[in-house]
């Protein structure tokens, strides 16, 4: 592969090289989501901002943890994956926000995804489509672990990750209107928890690479709730989800 950093020892889009970050690594979508997550952690510090990812190293228990931003969308998920798992980073937790898609999910819930409905491009050019898109076992159960030690109200099941956020919200104006309303009910059907944007590439490509990845999100609010007449609280603060990776990671490392 050519070297694009014409031999400056970082990762291209990153701007990481071996030892700024941590074996685990907590992903938000939002750059400015970083610092956030970082005030977690002991003695963090800010390592690098360049692109959409922004990224903070400290300690938790002692050992070294980092946040790094993804972005928003497959592409830069897998792009962010891939040079992470390139410098070291070995376990890694997004931590992001949802749209609830069963009634019982309500806005400032916390689900926990046990598998990814593949809607994304970009994993089609990791893995066929018949391959499922699945978390790690042990994050999982860390993930769940942690939300009912800290008596916090989620859900664990199925989501649905998608390139297109206008395609969820407003697919009666779209070409292909048909396709997407159609699948929506057959989503839901099948039991779909919530849809976001990036779960499904972080499994592929954390499969491909050999990582430990899970995923848990915020429910901002459910649009299937408001169709249905019934409250629709919104909720946009992401501190829940930030807790329970960061308990999570706690877990993982006593184990």
């Amino acid at each position: 592969m050519v070297d694009y950093t014409e031999g400056k020892g970082i990762q291209y889009h990153i701007g990481l090289k071996e030892g700024d970050v941590g074996e685990y690594v907590i992903l938000p979508g939002d750059p400015k989501r970083s610092e956030k997550i970082a005030e977690h952690l002991d003695n963090a510090k800010f390592v690098a901002d360049s692109r959409e990812y922004m990224t903070y190293t400290g300690y938790l228990d002692g050992v070294k943890v980092s946040v790094m931003s993804t972005g928003m969308g497959g592409p830069s998920t897998a792009i962010g994956v891939e040079e992470l798992a390139n410098i070291g980073a070995k376990t890694l937790i997004r931590v992001g926000t949802c749209g609830g898609m069963q009634l019982d999910v309500q806005g400032g819930d916390v689900v926990i995804a046990t598998g990814t409905i593949r809607l994304g491009g970009t994993t089609r050019e990791y893995a066929p489509i018949e391959f499922p898109a699945v978390p790690d076992l042990d994050v999982t159960n860390a993930l769940v672990q942690s939300a009912e030690s800290m008596g916090i109200r989620y859900h664990k099941g199925v989501v649905q990750s998608k390139d297109s956020f206008y395609g969820q919200h407003q697919p009666e104006l779209s070409p292909v209107s048909y396709m997407l309303e159609n699948k929506w009910q057959s989503w839901i059907r099948m039991g779909a928890l919530a849809s976001e944007m990036e779960s499904d590439t972080l499994f592929i490509v954390g499969a491909y690479r050999k990582l430990q990845v899970g995923a848990c999100f915020l429910c901002v609010a459910n649009q299937e709730r408001e169709k249905a007449g019934l409250p629709n609280p919104q909720e946009h603060d992401t501190n829940l989800p930030i807790k329970v990776a960061v308990e999570a990671i706690r877990n993982l490392i006593r184990r």
